[in-house]
């Protein structure tokens, strides 16, 4: 009982959010003269979820199902376990899609990395949820530097859900 009434207050008192680790891998290429040619191996492992569950669920609320996201990124031609952040939009209803975007600092320079899962619809979450199309640009100039294709694996379906935990 005690457990559920401060399940309860945390609730109330808008402090209850949560956080779950994911990871993607898949391939990589760079745009041509910006890194080794061919698919190259990327991964992400990333941690997200929302500090506030009340606002994250307010569709008044400016960040409506979007929240902060922090990890490593590792590029197969330059570096691994890059530190990252940014955010993970759910852009369930109007857009159909899931969105990651992050930054990372490497070798002097700046990067975007904006991914996208799409056509999220409920009768293929299978595909829609386990599919991210990904590019990364130079953060200053904008140019595009390398696209990515990466995969939830549903085999690490039992990692994810085991790492949900309230925050």
């Amino acid at each position: 009982m005690r457990r559920l009434r401060d399940l309860r207050t945390m609730i109330c008192d808008r402090r209850l959010g949560f956080a779950t680790d994911e990871v993607m891998t898949g391939y990589h290429r760079f745009e041509p003269g910006l890194g080794p040619t061919g698919e190259l191996p990327i991964e992400l492992r990333l941690t997200w979820g929302p500090p506030n569950l009340i606002e994250w669920l307010d569709p008044a609320d400016d960040a409506f199902m979007q929240h902060q996201l922090e990890g490593t990124v590792t590029l197969g031609g330059w570096a691994e376990d890059i530190p990252c952040c940014g955010t993970l939009e759910l852009l369930y209803f109007t857009k159909h899609l899931i969105r990651y975007t992050f930054t990372f600092d490497h070798g002097g320079a700046s990067y975007r990395f904006v991914g996208e899962k799409v056509n999220v619809k409920l009768w293929n979450l299978p595909v829609s949820h386990t599919t991210c199309f990904g590019r990364i640009t130079d953060l200053v100039t904008g140019k595009l530097v390398s696209t990515s294709v990466t995969h939830f694996r549903l085999r690490t379906l039992p990692a994810f859900l085991g790492s949900f935990r309230f925050a």
